[in-house]
């Protein structure tokens, strides 16, 4: 998806290292997010809820993106058409509960994304593409993740992944990971630093206990109901809030709270990212003269991203956003840094 603001901001693609900190379990620490309403085009534009970047946590790990997104009525919002747009350096990470989505990129790949199938697409050098709900659906709601590749394959050339996770069944509570590994399950598909992404749904009342990797930090983002970080002082987390914990926890313990309704979760984790980066509309470089040059290539048709076959839009080629008057710069990722330091 892309970033369809008009006056993207430099982000702060930086942490505080100790804020969120898990120590031994009973001691876990949580900090809430909350995100902030995007309009994603025109007057009919569909509404995301965007909980990272923003000023207090930029990075979970290398998750460096997070829109949430309906459940919306597209005869109400006119749904998702997002014209041909590029991006480097990242991974797209799409993930829908409802509805079907229609992608095309420059690979020549035509895919659906629909509930419970992952697509994950691999910018790297450059790539464009397209997302836009199918005439099927109704209501569409769902995820849409980025993360940012590592210095050492941000001109990785370009890809697509699709993947089927199956449902692992835990005391009410099914899991699909579909990034890294949990529950006894693990992805195939592949990511360029350790990363953790799923969907665990609850029935009314259910609980789960999860062994986690300490190098991770952890990001629990609330789609459906009311879920409870167990062994944490924090209040239980409503539909929206993102609660993050930092690394050092073995254990995550989560219960739905509503004992007559279901409950659903996305699970992001990742080691912090032990770098720092630049991430400006759609694009995540280390420079400024890197951003400028993306730009410049995009609106030039540069072979660096191609050209979207197929799409039925008015609009073929995404017009970029101006950029600031000032530099784009880096800044520093403390929890990576504090990572490495370790």
């Amino acid at each position: 998806m892309s970033n369809l603001e008009t006056r993207p901001s430099e982000i702060d693609c930086r942490s505080d290292a100790d804020a969120g900190t898990a120590g031994d379990v009973g001691d876990i620490v949580v900090e809430v997010l909350t995100a902030r309403d995007v309009p994603l085009g025109g007057p009919r534009a569909m509404t995301v809820r965007r909980t990272l970047p923003q000023r207090e946590r930029s990075l979970i790990g290398a998750w460096c993106f997070a829109d949430h997104y309906g459940p919306d009525d597209v005869s109400t919002t006119g749904g998702m058409d997002v014209p041909p747009h590029p991006h480097t350096g990242l991974q797209t990470v799409s993930w829908l509960f409802t509805g079907e989505i229609e992608h095309r990129d420059t690979m020549g790949n035509h895919a659906m994304v629909r509930p419970g199938e992952l697509n994950l697409m691999t910018a790297g050098h450059g790539i464009a593409h397209t997302e836009v709900s199918t005439s099927n659906t109704t209501i569409l709601h769902g995820v849409q993740l980025w993360v940012a590749l590592p210095a050492d394959a941000a001109d990785t050339p370009r890809d697509f992944a699709h993947y089927v996770p199956p449902a692992v069944e835990l005391s009410g509570v099914a899991v699909r990971v579909f990034l890294g590994e949990c529950a006894g399950d693990r992805s195939p598909v592949h990511t360029f630093t350790p990363l953790l992404g799923a969907e665990l749904t609850f029935a009314p009342g259910a609980e789960i206990e999860l062994d986690v990797d300490p190098t991770f930090e952890h990001g629990v983002l609330v789609d459906d109901g009311t879920v409870q970080v167990v062994e944490s002082a924090a209040e239980p987390l409503v539909r929206t809030e993102m609660g993050y914990i930092g690394v050092g926890a073995t254990r995550l313990h989560l219960r739905n709270v509503g004992a007559d309704a279901s409950a659903r979760v996305v699970l992001l984790g990742g080691t912090p990212l032990n770098e720092d980066i630049i991430m400006w509309w759609n694009f995540v470089g280390r420079t400024h003269s890197e951003i400028e040059r993306y730009r410049e290539q995009w609106e030039a048709h540069s072979d660096r991203f191609g050209q979207v076959q197929g799409y039925e839009g008015d609009t073929q080629h995404l017009p970029a956003p101006t950029l600031p008057n000032s530099s784009l710069r880096p800044r520093e990722n403390k929890a990576g840094r504090a990572f490495r330091d370790r």
